[in-house]
């Protein structure tokens, strides 16, 4: 099963339509993939709401894509706060994991990845090699939420078919 991660809580985040256009790519390429939204999400505590999604979406998946924007040259706390309250063996060990970074400046998140890379690491998470940073996120999405420039495209189509592979 596959999971995409929108790795922030903002409000209409560009992070999230990102997030949905890998959805609608997987879904051109026969995978259904679940998407988690971390808006509204309350991930200070274990709580009801949080251990259904980890049941139902999180523990099941096999292979997740992270989405992330960049904050402060890392990732949103609410994303590292989902895998402090996880429970760790079940939800991450042995699974893979796609990384793309979202930014309005030019390195579409770059640090923010590596930082990614290492929690994931120690969560004992495969993390793919193809590591995806988008750019000026603002002027690749139009005002569907779709992306428009065809290199950024073809690349995310690229990224997933090696992720499927594997």
């Amino acid at each position: 099963m596959y999971t995409i991660i929108s790795g922030t809580n903002r409000p209409n985040s560009k992070t999230l339509k990102v997030a949905k256009v890998y959805q609608g790519i997987l879904l051109q390429k026969g995978i259904e993939a679940n998407l988690l939204s971390l808006e509204g999400l309350n991930v200070l505590e274990r709580n009801p709401a949080y251990e259904k999604i980890e049941a139902e979406v999180i523990i099941p998946t096999s292979r997740f894509i992270f989405v992330s924007p960049e904050y402060n040259g890392s990732i949103p706390g609410v994303l590292k706060a989902l895998f402090d309250i996880s429970l760790i063996e079940k939800c991450w060990w042995d699974k893979h994991a796609l990384l793309t970074g979202v930014s309005t400046g030019r390195a579409g998140n770059l640090r923010g990845m590596e930082h990614l890379t290492g929690i994931l690491h120690y969560l004992k998470m495969k993390v793919h090699h193809n590591k995806l940073p988008i750019s000026v996120v603002n002027t690749l999405l139009g005002t569907d939420g779709t992306i428009r420039d065809a290199r950024t495209l073809d690349a995310i189509h690229a990224q997933l078919d090696e992720f499927r592979k594997i």
